[in-house]
């Protein structure tokens, strides 16, 4: 009997010859169909290991998203901004020489952009995926964080090296937890980072109002973060770790939506969504790690 199943469909799952025999033909002697079951039953046994031998079908096979097409795509989109990085590095040092300063120009213009190219993807992406403009975002971010990293580096040599190596070591040490199970999204934990979230934003647009104001509250580069706790200790150094920890557990929201999409079967276009939202959470990581560090090279 035919299935409705297409899975079913398959000649493994069927009766051997079964609907093709002719209304007036002599059914076939036991030793026939003894023969022909045996014939039937090494085919069967070979088609099967070929399919167990046969290399596992990928993302262009199936259509379908990957865990591993998500990872080189992830890796894609982190070299087009290490090049414009390095585009926004050259560019922003380019001024020093003939003024003594670094050119700014460079990571403004990197931020507007980033921020408008994130704002059509995520809101785009409901409609259809995009990949030219999720690599316009990642061009746009690498101009952005060269340039804004060669200004915090001709202010404090080295700080750039420093912050590399604690977003790997923080990015490395998340996946790793979240890949041996150890650390999991829950329903939990994922409120009280959506509250921690909301009251953190809340806190930046304070600050920057404050600082646009002038207000004598919000005295040093970084406003309300420069504010010393203790008499030595700036406030932005104590946010900053917290705000770490919110983005490590982002990572984690990350690759949980990751292997959910693989599992719901997601068309192999929203791999781009997966290392687009992966881009946006390592970047904000870094600049988090490179603003405590520059809080405490300034203090000190």
């Amino acid at each position: 009997m035919a299935s409705s199943n297409p899975v079913f469909s398959n000649p493994a799952f069927q009766e051997p010859g079964a609907g093709r025999r002719s209304p007036g033909a002599a059914a076939p002697t036991a030793a026939q169909a003894t023969a022909t079951q045996a014939a039937t039953d090494t085919a069967t046994t070979a088609h099967l290991e070929g399919m167990y031998s046969a290399p596992a079908a990928g993302a262009i096979e199936t259509g379908r998203m990957t865990v591993e097409d998500t990872v080189i795509k992830t890796l894609g989109l982190f070299a087009i901004l290490l090049v414009t990085a390095v585009a926004g590095w050259i560019w922003t040092m380019s001024s020093v020489p003939a003024t003594g300063r670094p050119n700014v120009l460079p990571w403004i213009i990197g931020a507007i952009g980033g921020f408008v190219m994130a704002l059509v993807v995520i809101f785009g992406s409901r409609t259809k995926v995009r990949p030219p403009l999720i690599f316009l975002y990642a061009a746009f971010q690498g101009l952005f964080i060269g340039g804004i990293s060669a200004f915090f580096e001709f202010i404090y040599p080295g700080i750039v090296v420093q912050a590399t190596l604690a977003t790997l070591a923080v990015v490395g040490v998340t996946l790793a937890l979240f890949a041996s199970g150890k650390i999991r999204a829950s329903a939990r934990a994922t409120k009280i980072f959506l509250v921690a979230m909301v009251g953190y934003l809340v806190f930046g647009l304070v600050n920057l109002l404050l600082m646009v104001f002038n207000a004598p509250i919000a005295g040093g580069a970084f406003g309300l973060y420069s504010v010393k706790l203790f008499g030595w200790l700036p406030l932005g150094v104590v946010i900053g770790v917290f705000v770490v920890i919110l983005a490590a557990y982002s990572l984690v929201l990350d690759f949980d939506s990751i292997q959910q999409g693989v599992r719901n079967g997601a068309a192999r276009q929203h791999a781009w969504l997966g290392a687009f939202g992966i881009m946006v959470t390592v970047v904000w990581l870094y600049l988090e790690i490179l603003r405590i560090l520059a809080l405490l090279r300034g203090n000190g």
